[in-house]
Order: C-alpha cells, then structure tokens, then sequence
C-alpha cells in the first residue's frame, strides 16, 4: 500500500473517531463550541478532499522524462527552406539540357498543372527545349488490362538500356470517375528498370483525357528528348478499342495481345487494331506456348482484313515471354525494320508534321473549353442552367446555345 492511501485512510479515522467521540459525551449541546466544531469538521473535510483529488489514484502515471527530439531542427529547417525556393525556367531548362532528371521531373510537373499561373512559365520551358526535340524513337504500347504492358516494358527497356540506349518511360494511370485519384504504381512492376541509371519512368494520371494518353503527354515527350533520351516508350490506359490519340503522337504502334483474346473478327473492328503496326503476343511462356502460336495465326489473319497502309509498311505478328525475354529482341528487330523503311521513303518525317499540326489543333481545343469553363459569367450561369436542364425546364441543346452566346457576347 502507498504512503498517501495510508495518510489518508489515518485521516478518514481521525476524523470519524473524533466525530462518534463528541456526540457521545454531549459536547454538540453548547452553542459556541457545536458551531466552532462544526467549521472545524469543514475545513479538516476539505483538507481531506484536496488531497484525494490530487492524487486521484495509487496507479497514477508520473511524468517522465520527455524523449529527446529525433530529427535535427535545422535540418527540417533548410528541408522547407529549399522547396520553397522555385527554380525559374532558365534553370529548369538548363536543367534539362544537361540531363538532370530533378529537373526534369519538376518541369513535367509544371506541364501538367492546371493552375493558370504556371502556364507561361512551363510554355517558355518547352519553347526552349523545343530545338534540342525530335531526335528520339517514339513508342506507343497500348493493350487490354491484364495483358502485361508494364511486364513486358520492363523486359523491353532493359534489353534497350543493355544496347547503350536511353529510355523514358511515360505511363499513363487510369483515373477514377468517382474520386478522380490514381494509384500510379506502374514503378513498383518495374523494379529492375527503375533502378536503371539509363531509365527514367514518369508516371502520370489520365484525368478527363479520353484516348489512354495523360493531357500533357505530348509535351513530356519533348521534354524527355531535350534531356537526352533516345527512345521514348508511351505506356498507355489499356481500356480497349477506343484507346486510339496515342497513335497521334508515336512513331510505331505496337499493341500487345494475349491468347484466348479474339479471333479474325477483331479485323472487323475499325478501332485500335488497324492502327497497330505490330501486334506482339505476350505470355508465350510455359504451357501457354502452343495457344499463344495458335492467336499469333489467328491475328496474322485479321491483319489482312485492313486496307494497306501508307507508309507501305505490313503490319506483323510475333509472340513473345516478358518472363523468359524470349521473342524481345525479335520486336526490337521489327521496329528497326520499321524506321529503315518508312525513313526511307519519308513517311517517317511527314507523319510527325501532320502530328504537329493535330495536337496544335488539340491545343486550340483544350484551350477554348478551359478558357470557357473558368469564365466567370458562366461560372455564375452554369449550375443554375444544369438545374434547368434536370428539371426538363429547358433542353440539353437549348442550354447548352445560351451558355455559349452568353460568353461570346462577354468576349
């Protein structure tokens, strides 16, 4: 038992002793002394109260001694002090050029952004990395979810890293409609390649961007060449047919396929497969080998359902493993082939000239909606006309004519 619960059952006895003691000897009977008593009771209670609440209980914890800082102070200090300080688009640009992948990634980060202040700085960026552009292979890899795109990007950018190439990998994250967040986890399949000092790996969300490519992937494309990256792999959403703008920014095409998935049929489909310039099927490992030979024939037949290209180039089929690496080098092989010929006969440079002129016309329309939506006019018109049109008070086309006179009219 404690001191203070020993100190205070004592008191708790003296008290009731003292108590039982008077009123038996008829002390209580003169006035003065009953009343004297009476405050003296109160006052040794209240003594007897203060101490309990003090000490509450025997198994109070005490305080001990506070466990020393772990980080150094002025170290998170000169930490917060740096992120503050924002490197202009000079030193980002020099940066770049020479090969500084910080650099790098912060100016990608300032493309990306949607806040209207880092508009000019990041277009004075890419104006200025533009001459030191267009000196890399462009490869766009796109395929059904579950078809090991980034497996198979590993395998890949490996083996070009071995023949002394510099890879940038721009994968593209589907966004969720509901939360709008990405998991952005295309570097934990790539543990091999991330460690690559010949490699870099940008993950980045698609958003709203419809097409699998992220809004600003063509500008990072220019980024990457700037700092010296030879071959720029384009690692796409993989949502299916429709997955066709990065067709618009690549210079071969390589869609990757699986057994079991489809059969001549899919030539047929006007979508991704007539666009495609190779289609690799992957997995061709294990027991699996005999049905990935068999898709490859079945593929090999679709492709000649589709009119003959313009760059004169065939399309082809081939199987592969991103496991064994068997079949790598044969798709490293077709795409050579691929640019020995179409540079031959310039379709080469006349695909990127008309690609220029797409996404500047790309770049007009992203433009005008955004510069349309952050109007304040239609910011205050907008919800109450979206209202309108749920309560069928107006048409979907009647409204939609209104907001665009609306702002017309402001410009």
């Amino acid at each position: 038992m404690s001191k203070n619960i020993r100190n205070r059952t004592k008191q708790r006895k003296r008290y009731n002793y003292l108590n039982f003691s008077l009123q038996n000897n008829g002390f209580f009977e003169k006035p003065f002394l009953k009343l004297f008593l009476f405050s003296l009771l109160l006052l040794f209670k209240s003594h007897v109260l203060s101490n309990k609440k003090s000490h509450p209980s025997a198994l109070h914890e005490k305080a001990g001694i506070p466990r020393p800082e772990m980080i150094s102070a002025t170290a998170v200090e000169n930490i917060q002090h740096f992120r503050k300080i924002q490197p202009s688009a000079a030193e980002l640009v020099e940066g770049i050029l020479a090969g500084n992948i910080t650099a790098l990634s912060r100016a990608i980060t300032l493309v990306e952004s949607t806040n209207g202040t880092h508009l000019a700085k990041a277009t004075e960026v890419i104006n200025a990395c533009l001459p030191h552009a267009s000196q890399s292979v462009r490869i766009g890899i796109t395929g059904v979810p579950g078809v090991g795109k980034s497996t198979f990007i590993e395998a890949f950018g490996k083996f070009l890293t071995g023949l002394g190439k510099k890879v940038a990998v721009l994968a593209v994250d589907p966004s969720s409609t509901i939360s709008h967040g990405s998991i952005l986890g295309d570097k934990t399949r790539m543990e091999e390649l991330v460690k690559d000092k010949n490699a870099y790996i940008r993950p980045s969300a698609s958003g709203d961007t419809l097409g699998g490519v992220a809004r600003k992937t063509r500008e990072s494309i220019t980024l990457c060449e700037a700092c010296g990256f030879d071959t720029i792999i384009i690692e796409t959403v993989g949502v299916g047919q429709s997955e066709t703008a990065v067709h618009s920014m690549v210079d071969f095409f390589l869609l990757l396929k699986i057994s079991g998935a489809g059969d001549e049929l899919q030539g047929i489909k006007r979508g991704i497969m007539e666009m495609a310039d190779a289609i690799v099927i992957n997995k061709a490992d294990g027991d699996n080998i005999k049905k990935a030979q068999f898709a490859k024939m079945e593929f090999n037949r679709a492709l000649h359902l589709f009119p003959a290209k313009k760059s004169g180039w065939t399309p082809t089929t081939s199987t592969c493993s991103s496991i064994t690496h068997e079949g790598i080098p044969a798709v490293w092989e077709t795409i050579e082939k691929f640019l020995e010929l179409t540079k031959g006969n310039n379709y080469f440079f006349e695909k990127r000239k008309e690609q220029n002129q797409y996404w500047m016309l790309e770049t007009i329309n992203e433009q005008l909606k955004t510069n349309f939506y952050n109007n304040p006019e239609i910011q205050k018109s907008l919800d109450s006309t979206k209202k309108a049109v749920q309560n069928d008070e107006i048409s979907p086309f009647a409204a939609a004519q209104f907001l665009l006179e609306k702002y017309f009219k402001k410009k």
